[in-house]
């Protein structure tokens, strides 16, 4: 079963600022087989913000032509065009943007054989900037809303994120990098499915959940968005040992007792051992992780997609964001009771969680552990929709 980790590898950008997760590589997707393979995708977008009108909401469709390798957006006219430096205007930048209908609904088509983002911006454009990446290749610098000094972190705007190739359709809302815009999907093929859709007074709930944590106050910024906490270490804006004391506390547990992970590649026993947690069935040992690896899911807590050490940091991760290591030795747990119960745990994903219909959100990278994600996926997808759900 493909999941957000092992779809979701790096756009090729080696840019300071750009996003965590930005697209999805090829390749390492199973499924039956698109019934539409090999063509585009329809695509509808409904604007129920309540607070902004079509004429003040622009999507950006951009990602990597899965065919070619070639970063790449999505035309006005729905081609999926190689990303050049000639894209980038008398301002420097590149405007890829498209504007939703004048009335009622807008669509369009998500190409085949490409994967990535698609970007709403409301109130007004980003700026996307085309660049030569370490290769020597073109490619494309995208906004970076926790980076004071990025030139789109003034304009509200959110995303969702894909991969659409012969295997199916494969997406999710993302609350990784930062949350901003109340944005659900619904996918259509075998089945219908929707995700990401917030409760009633939902965006507002987030932001003051957080605004009434002294320690995670600083990530909101205004009313435009929440920072992730990783992107708020990284900025200086939360204190970076803010999990120091629990994870020192796991380390003490389990150096007395054995941890139990079960994964889909087996179920394998560790212990804290000279100071690294050391686990059977040939699973690499892993380090003592910083707060920064545990919020960004990475470090000391980096999957190899290897079927075995992948899995058990994938567990251990969520374990860490969630606070149930101290009080449970099987992992991994799939009881969200019992998740963020600690006074020290994730409360930016606490807060996503608490306020989706389905309690479903990628709150961290390794979100997806027992399916907690807003993800959805189908291997014979007819249409996808993308609603602005009311702020």
């Amino acid at each position: 079963m493909p999941n957000r980790r092992s779809v979701l590898k790096g756009l090729g950008v080696a840019l300071v600022g750009a996003p965590v997760g930005a697209a999805f590589a090829a390749g390492q997707i199973s499924g039956r087989g698109a019934s539409a393979a090999g063509t585009a995708l329809p695509l509808t977008i409904v604007n129920h913000s309540n607070r902004y009108a079509n004429s003040q909401v622009w999507y950006y469709i951009v990602g990597t032509n899965l065919a070619t390798g070639q970063q790449s957006f999505v035309s006005p006219n729905g081609t999926l065009t190689p990303v050049l430096l000639s894209l980038n205007g008398p301002d420097g930048f590149a405007d890829l943007s498209i504007p939703l209908a004048a009335g009622g609904d807008t669509t369009l088509a998500i190409p085949p054989d490409m994967s990535g983002r698609v970007y709403f911006s409301l109130g007004g454009e980003l700026k996307f900037k085309a660049v030569t990446d370490g290769a020597g290749n073109s490619a494309l610098q995208y906004p970076a809303g926790w980076v004071s000094g990025d030139p789109s972190y003034t304009v509200l705007h959110d995303c969702v994120e894909f991969t659409h190739n012969s295997s199916g359709m494969f997406c999710n809302t993302t609350m990784v990098d930062m949350f901003s815009v109340p944005l659900s999907i619904t996918l259509k093929g075998a089945a219908t499915q929707t995700t990401g859709t917030l409760v009633s007074g939902g965006r507002a709930n987030i932001f003051n959940a957080i605004k009434a944590n002294s320690t995670f106050a600083p990530l909101v910024v205004g009313d435009l968005r929440v920072i992730a906490p990783g992107h708020g270490i990284d900025t200086g804006i939360f204190p970076a040992d803010y999990f120091g004391s629990s994870i020192d506390q796991v380390w003490s547990k389990y150096s007395g007792q054995q941890l139990t992970v079960e994964t889909d590649s087996g179920t394998y026993t560790g212990q804290v051992s000279g100071g690294t947690f050391n686990f059977s069935g040939g699973v690499a040992s892993f380090a003592k992780p910083s707060t920064r690896d545990v919020f960004y899911c990475d470090g000391a807590l980096a999957a190899p997609n290897d079927g075995r050490t992948g899995p058990v940091a994938a567990v251990l991760g969520a374990a860490f964001n969630r606070s149930t290591l101290l009080s449970r030795p099987n992992q991994p747990v799939a009881d969200p009771g019992t998740f963020y119960q600690d006074a020290v745990t994730n409360h930016y994903s606490k807060a996503m969680h608490a306020n989706t219909v389905d309690g479903k959100a990628y709150g961290f990278p390794f979100d997806d552990v027992l399916s907690f994600a807003s993800y959805i996926q189908d291997t014979a997808p007819t249409g996808i929709t993308i609603e602005l759900t009311p702020f």
